[in-house]
């Protein structure tokens, strides 16, 4: 599975989210995620699994517990994606503000007339 795939289900872009500030415990994240979802601790290691195939998230044994964290770049892809994305509406957007800001000025041209 790709990344993108990975991070389109809502419950795994949070699980990012959420791992965004450091490393947690699968515990903690399946007690966050399944009251913000409701969803059970196995259905939220099976979303972390799905995470870690994609290799958004690394996870290490830590005694008893397993730890996980957000792999930085794993997010590249998205980066790409989003900045092929902005490049597209950028453009597009400063067209529109160069035709909103002509309709003032000739709106102001008529008023003043």
């Amino acid at each position: 599975m790709q990344v993108m795939d990975a991070l389109g289900d809502p419950v795994r872009r949070r699980l990012v989210e959420l791992l965004a500030d450091g490393g947690r415990s699968a515990g903690q994240l399946a007690s966050a995620v399944g009251a913000e979802f409701g969803i059970s601790q196995p259905a939220a290691s099976r979303h972390l699994r799905v995470l870690r195939e994609a290799g958004v998230v690394d996870s290490v044994p830590h005694g008893a517990v397993r730890l996980y964290s957000v792999r930085p770049e794993a997010l590249d892809e998205v980066e790409v994606w989003a900045r092929r994305i902005r490049r597209f509406w950028d453009g597009h957007l400063d067209a529109l503000e160069t035709e909103v800001a002509r309709g003032a000025r000739k709106r102001r041209m008529r008023d003043d007339d």
